[in-house]
């Protein structure tokens, strides 16, 4: 199981109540500070996701934790017909919508204020599924995917791209030293909220990647699990099918 690692260490909120005033508040930043914290490669790993999904030919697809839309605008490149991006976060989303507004898309994303782990849709809805860098935000991680089991066809694709900690040296001494001393002062540069990106790395270190978290899939249901490490395995890309 994952740490709850939560962004407010002092807060008597609920971790999902801290993550979405988090991101509300980091929202009009995210998007530079994640081509800036990943050097621009997190372009890339989308990309990637989106070969993955569109080989599946989805008609419909849910990109749940879609933030500012990043994945979802991406994912419009594939034959689907009909994308919800869904978040629990009112200030990224709105971030999205503008993005999808400003690119004539939103004709086919939908954005959706919504809960990962209470999903407003039926069974069987989605031919694929996406989440990237948001099942670490999961207050219960267990009921999310179960969650997204239930709404996910037979046969339909799940894709997760999530960071990961490299375990190679020496990409993990520099990991370390990244995330603990580089990080919080990129942090400083974008938002006063200095907690949200203590948070960031941290959630990242608790979180069960690789096998540990191909396990939680298995026990959850799902079938055909796979990972691939990226960029010296700073991020993961995990598939499975239902």
């Amino acid at each position: 199981m994952s740490k709850n690692v939560t962004p407010y260490k002092e807060s008597n909120l609920g971790k999902k109540e801290q993550v979405t005033e988090m991101f509300d508040t980091i929202s009009k930043n995210y998007d530079g500070l994640n081509r800036v914290i990943s050097f621009g490669i997190d372009i890339k790993w989308r990309k990637r996701v989106v070969k993955l999904v569109g080989a599946t030919n989805p008609k419909t697809i849910l990109d749940i934790a879609t933030g500012t839309a990043d994945l979802a605008i991406n994912l419009a490149e594939t034959s689907a017909e009909r994308i919800v991006g869904l978040d629990i976060s009112p200030g990224m989303l709105e971030v999205g919508k503008e993005k999808i507004e400003k690119k004539a898309l939103s004709d086919k994303i939908e954005m959706v204020l919504g809960d990962g782990e209470k999903l407003p849709f039926e069974n069987d809805s989605f031919d694929a599924i996406t989440v990237a860098f948001g099942v670490r935000n999961f207050e219960n991680l267990e009921q999310g995917l179960q969650e997204i089991l239930r709404v996910l066809k037979p046969t339909g694709i799940f894709v997760v791209l999530e960071t990961s900690v490299p375990v190679k040296t020496p990409f993990k001494q520099f990991y370390k030293f990244y995330t603990k001393n580089i990080l919080p002062l990129i942090g400083k540069l974008f938002s006063k909220d200095n907690s949200a990106y203590g948070y960031l790395s941290e959630s990242a270190a608790a979180f069960p990647y690789g096998e540990n978290f191909n396990n939680i899939l298995r026990k959850i249901g799902f079938i055909d699990v796979n990972d691939k490490p990226q960029t010296f395995g700073v991020a993961s890309i995990y598939t499975a099918t239902k």
